[in-house]
């Protein structure tokens, strides 16, 4: 059995759906119209967040600073150790392959004297005492 609408009950169904489309569409519209009104606060603000996130974050502009410059210490101080390196190992040559520098430290390290030499001893100056104070 089906049922008989009448004619003016289909046509407010119709008006309703039709109201309900204008109604969504101008909420829509609206929410459309806010959001392009806040587009430029909201992309400021997270270009801000952005800038200052480069700045100051972990692996920001100060952070990348730090660290080159702890890079550049540590490059100094591996040159002067590399240098102080060298410097022990070409001691160390001398020591194994050059008579002079063994005569020398056998001299001035353990007091040993060469043929017809004389080692002669001076005493330790004593330091000079300051002048007595005037009463």
């Amino acid at each position: 059995m089906r049922k008989v609408v009448p004619a003016q009950h289909a046509v407010g169904a119709e008006f309703e759906r039709k109201v309900e489309w204008h109604v969504s569409m101008i909420e829509k519209k609206k929410f459309t119209d806010t959001l392009l009104h806040y587009a430029p606060h909201l992309m400021v603000v997270f270009v801000a967040l952005l800038l200052v996130h480069d700045i100051f974050g972990t692996h920001g502009y100060l952070a990348m600073r730090q660290k080159r410059q702890e890079i550049q210490k540590v490059c100094q101080d591996l040159d002067k150790l590399n240098n102080e390196n060298a410097n022990l190992h070409q001691n160390l040559q001398d020591l194994k392959s050059d008579p002079e520098t063994i005569r020398k430290i056998a001299r001035e390290e353990y007091g040993l004297a060469g043929a017809n030499e004389v080692i002669i001893k001076l005493p330790a100056p004593k330091p000079a005492e300051p002048p007595a104070a005037k009463p």
